[in-house]
């Protein structure tokens, strides 16, 4: 080459052009960083070779003038610069690899390299999108030819000799280390553009604590709990499962783990304490906490912050507030690079299956890892295949251990008529589950009389009124307006109505009442049952899914307070659940309560009733995922046609609208002021309400929701009440997809 090549340009703080980034130099950082990253899953010398070849097409002449044009770089500050449209450079660079590598080699990393910024592409999908359309095309293939001879040679010196192992061809084993080696790329990339470009975040990065320096602070943090902690049978039963979860830990190999602790059991730090020290033992790098509903990840990140230091725990979900975010973390939540992170099940599952690089970039840090997979029963039964499916294989192959946490435990395992995780894969680590189940019986259940006839919200409204401290759980946010609406007024609801900052306002309002033995009365959706940290002396509950029943009770007589045992009253709700999972699952709950021989708070309940609800659902792949990412003998794999279909809540038929609760107001003000800024936005994501596609339509018509913004609407301030969130006139109870 006789002159240099260029990858990226910048001006520094004075204005002034520093020294370009050297191609060559980019690439072979890029390299080095990709093999590093996928050195865990012994595929390393693929992980180079996509590094070094995805930028090889900025080496032909027309990109480099496309660059200097663009940039200034090189031209005097009056220069008439000629407005050229983007030059594609990552299709020449697919090409060259699909050329001088050809068959598997070739085909596997073009998909990587191909979309190192647009995201994985389908194999044919008859668009111009398409990996095949791009590699067939003319001038694709002329790019590709004019790559400088110097860089072909070092594509061909790399080139990978040995697979990391036997891919198995009828599941997803290929595209996921398609997708890994492409989140290896993709992070490279991103880090050493950054290195050039933007170095004050380099140094930002990192810096965190080790796994064996997090373990001594978790060590002497629960010292000194235990000592400030009384001696009672329940405190006796948690040290039992902490002790249980540490041998486990220190033992265990990479694999599945089940953690079975009923609500109340300390399952929090005991998988935690599961996870430093296997994490120790094993060498792994990370924890991840997978969790379903935020309100959860906020509350157990808070545990994790004050029990290992906020600056080594990040949490991944839409409702952080900027002006509570750090640098360091915003950086550490881009890769997942930190030693804790907390994330929410859509986050991580969709991660999984997507294609964006902002979404996969994260992905090979899940290698090394524990999997903390919290609550795990609520795991969407119509993408369970998929989901199993990918489980299995980062255990397998990406040295990440899953421990699949709840009380109530969902048969993940193969049986007949039902693929699912390999048969023994599951360890179980409390010792006497059993026992553990006896001992923590806090809770009597009282049943429906008939299983048939539904009680009338009038009836249950009578009942309910009769007590000072009481919850009670229904279907629908409908249901709970409906309900709500009866009560005297100093009950408090709780849906999915209500902002997310409306609802964590109330949720401490109601945690303070219930500390200081105050009157308090809540009517709420289930968004309460999972890890929502309160505790009342009675609980009712609609007849739901015996895992649902199961997590009502644990709100009830969670710490053994009471003299006696907590009461929990399953009823029969005036509308029958929507068609689909929610139906299913109360039907096969009331079969199997109707025998007496199951309780939804007995261990032996859970086979039975799992077994038969992921019988009788209609699909365990409702995306298709596992047909269009199992290649065929051309490779050809449809990654954006699958994340495309792989949503574990569908958005396509809600609306957010953002309210004037509190601070939304004033953000609202801004918003109008300002536009959407990303910090603004991110902010008002705790004061947005979803709602159903016609609702939002029949409001819009009304005029009481306004666009603020192109495509960005509020309600007006009359239509958002203090108690019950978003005044909406229809709300739908037809709809299997529920917004609770």
């Amino acid at each position: 080459m006789t002159q240099q090549l260029i990858a990226h340009v910048r001006k520094n703080e004075d204005n002034v052009w520093d020294i370009p980034h050297d191609l060559i130099k980019h690439l072979t950082e890029t390299a080095e960083l990709a093999a590093k990253f996928a050195k865990p899953f012994n595929s390393s010398e693929w992980a180079y070779a996509l590094g070094f070849a995805h930028d090889t097409g900025k080496s032909t002449d027309e990109w480099q003038d496309y660059l200097k044009n663009k940039s200034g770089y090189g031209y005097d500050e009056d220069a008439h610069l000629e407005e050229k449209g983007k030059i594609d450079h990552s299709s020449p660079s697919a090409k060259i690899v699909e050329l001088l590598y050809s068959g598997f080699h070739g085909r596997l990393l073009a998909y990587c390299i191909s979309g190192h910024h647009a995201g994985l592409p389908d194999w044919d999908t008859g668009d111009q999108k398409s990996l095949n359309y791009r590699l067939q095309q003319k001038q694709t293939a002329a790019n590709a030819k004019l790559i400088a001879q110097e860089i072909c040679d070092q594509i061909i010196a790399c080139k990978p000799q040995n697979l990391p192992w036997d891919f198995e061809s009828q599941s997803l084993d290929l595209s996921l280390w398609a997708r890994m080696l492409f989140s290896c790329l993709v992070d490279a990339d991103f880090l050493s553009t950054e290195y050039y470009m933007t170095p004050k975040d380099v140094n930002t990065r990192g810096g965190y604590a080790s796994m064996t320096q997090l373990l001594e602070r978790f060590n002497t943090f629960m010292a000194k709990k235990k000592a400030n902690s009384p001696k009672n049978d329940i405190n006796t039963l948690r040290e039992t499962v902490l002790a249980n979860s540490r041998e486990a830990g220190k033992k265990g190999d990479s694999g599945i783990y089940s953690l079975t602790v009923p609500t109340g059991g300390g399952k929090t730090l005991s998988s935690l304490a599961f996870g430093l020290e296997h994490a120790v033992a094993n060498n792994l790098s990370r924890i991840i906490y997978v969790i379903p509903y935020t309100s959860i990840i906020e509350q157990n990140a808070d545990v994790f912050r004050d029990v290992l230091g906020s600056e080594n725990v990040i949490e991944h979900h839409s409702n952080l507030d900027p002006d509570e975010i750090s640098t360091k973390a915003r950086l550490a939540a881009e890769n997942w690079d930190a030693p804790i992170i907390v994330t929410t099940t859509v986050q991580f599952f969709e991660s999984l299956f997507a294609v964006k690089t902002s979404r996969c970039r994260k992905l090979h840090n899940i290698c090394n890892s524990v999997v903390v997979f919290d609550e795990a029963q609520l795991a969407p039964l119509e993408h369970l295949s998929p989901i199993l499916n990918t489980v299995n294989l980062l255990t397998t192959h990406y040295k990440t251990t899953f421990v699949i946490s709840t009380a109530t435990q969902p048969v993940w395992e193969s049986r007949k008529g039902f693929e699912g995780l390999p048969s023994g894969a599951v360890k179980e680590i409390i010792q006497d589950m059993p026992a553990l189940f006896n001992g923590l019986k806090r809770v009597h259940v009282n049943y429906p009389n008939d299983y048939k006839t539904p009680v009338s919200w009038e009836s249950l409204a009578d009942e309910l009124s009769q007590f000072d401290q009481v919850l009670c759980i229904v279907p629908t946010r409908k249901s709970c307006c409906d309900l709500h609406r009866l009560l005297p007024p100093d009950f408090y609801h709780l849906s999915a109505l209500m902002c997310g900052q409306h609802r964590s306002d109330v949720i401490g309002e109601i945690r303070t009442k219930l500390k200081n033995k105050q009157k308090v009365r809540v009517i709420s959706t289930n968004l309460v049952e999972a890890g929502v940290d309160i505790d009342f002396p009675v609980v009712y509950k609609a007849l739901a899914g015996m895992d649902s029943i199961a997590q009502a009770a644990g709100r009830c007589n969670r710490e053994g307070e009471l003299s006696g045992m907590g009461e929990l009253h399953i009823f029969i709700p005036p509308q029958t659940p929507p068609p689909g999972a929610l139906r299913k699952a109360a039907e096969t709950t009331a079969i199997l309560l109707k025998t007496g021989q199951h309780s939804p708070l007995e261990l032996d309940t859970y086979e039975s009733f799992f077994s038969q609800v992921i019988s009788k659902a209609n699909t365990l792949d409702k995306a298709d995922v596992v047909k269009y990412l199992t290649p065929d003998n051309e490779l050809a794999m449809q990654f954006r046609t699958a994340a495309k279909n792989f949503k574990i809540i569908e958005d396509n038929q809600q609306h957010s609208i953002i309210v004037p609760y509190g601070n939304g107001l004033e953000l609202i003000e801004n918003l109008k002021k300002i536009g959407p800024e990303r910090w603004l936005m991110r902010k008002l994501q705790r004061y947005t309400v979803s709602i159903y596609e016609h609702n939002f339509n029949h409001l819009r018509a009304k005029g009481r929701i306004i666009e603020v913004y192109p495509e960005i609407f509020t309600c007006i301030d009359s239509d958002y009440d203090s108690k019950t969130g978003l005044k909406v006139d229809d709300e739908p109870y037809n709809s299997d997809k529920l917004i609770v």
